[in-house]
């Protein structure tokens, strides 16, 4: 069978993640990879790409919360919001204290709107914002919701700032800098980032994709299931795991079968989806509530092989 998992890979700085992504898939071709939330060349640390039919639970990996360690600069601006573009050094900038910055950061804890970068790739009328931005066009996106679970002060001696941040999806953190940095009377530019998690895939567990071979990719392969360990899970029969591979439905009634807990912020609404485990103990797919008494699946894998980390 082809592969399908999940790679955690430790992206390099000064590497892009379809230039990550394009290593794999010359690795596991004819199997498709695509990756779980992008990291500016400027950014290193954790990428996950899914590999084979595990691509069809990259929105689930999203879901998970995200921790970053995050360099700014304070007094400073630029187009880009980071050291990448032409940065100018305000003139006067105020020197905020520690206490200030802690005090302007619980602000942003919470669901908050935030303004993406105008070098993005946020899609506006069908093409990234970045690209409009480079040909020097007016860009002006509309503020979306996004979810700030911690920011934590780990350095900080004018005008270097480093934060600890925990997020949810389609936060950027170098915008959290510029709006934190904005609400203390200054500007800030991004001088380093790294992810060092995504849910529980973590950064010492991570590979440099310049690291792998043909000869030894396929036991850095995570299962399936770790796309989405966050929903609640029930045990399948082999005869339950074959329907839902052939499109019908299954019936789950009776006290127990369902296992785990809602788990937010990740987990979907009101436990509305389970993840399906074959006897094997595979993910056969996702489900959610279909005709009453039963269950529908909206995500369904084929029997895969994986490997384990060494």
């Amino acid at each position: 069978m082809p592969p399908c998992g999940l790679l955690n890979l430790n992206k390099p700085a000064g590497m892009t993640s379809r230039q990550a992504v394009d290593n794999v898939q010359r690795l596991a071709r004819p199997a498709k990879a695509g990756h779980a939330g992008t990291l500016d060349p400027l950014a290193h640390g954790v990428l996950v790409v899914g590999v084979g039919s595990a691509t069809r639970l990259i929105e689930y990996v999203q879901r998970m919360p995200k921790r970053y360690v995050g360099t700014f600069l304070l007094g400073r601006q630029s187009a880009t919001e980071d050291i990448e573009g032409d940065v100018t050094e305000l003139p006067g900038a105020p020197l905020p204290t520690r206490e200030q910055i802690e005090a302007a950061a619980g602000r942003f804890v919470g669901r908050i709107e935030q303004r993406p970068p105008a070098f993005s790739a946020v899609k506006i009328r069908g093409r990234p914002a970045y690209k409009l931005a480079r040909q020097g066009k007016p860009i002006a996106l509309e503020p979306r919701p996004v979810e700030i679970y911690r920011i934590e002060i780990k350095a900080y001696r004018y005008p270097e700032l480093v934060l600890e941040i925990e997020c949810g999806g389609g936060t950027y953190v170098r915008s959290l800098g510029r709006d934190l940095a904005e609400s203390l009377g200054t500007a800030a530019v991004m001088s380093a980032l790294e992810r060092t998690s995504i849910g529980s895939l973590r950064i010492e567990e991570a590979i440099n994709p310049r690291e792998l071979t043909r000869d030894n990719w396929l036991p850095f392969l995570q299962p399936a299931l770790r796309a989405v360990e966050y929903l609640p899970r029930v045990q399948l029969s082999a005869e339950e795991a074959v329907r839902l591979r052939n499109g019908l439905t299954i019936e789950m009634g009776g006290e127990g079968r369902g296992t785990g807990e809602c788990l937010p912020p990740a987990a979907s609404p009101e436990c509305g989806e389970l993840a399906a485990i074959d006897p094997a103990g595979q993910l056969v797919g996702i489900l959610v509530p279909g005709n009453p008494g039963q269950w529908r699946s909206v995500r369904i894998l084929p029997t895969v092989t994986h490997s384990s980390t060494p």
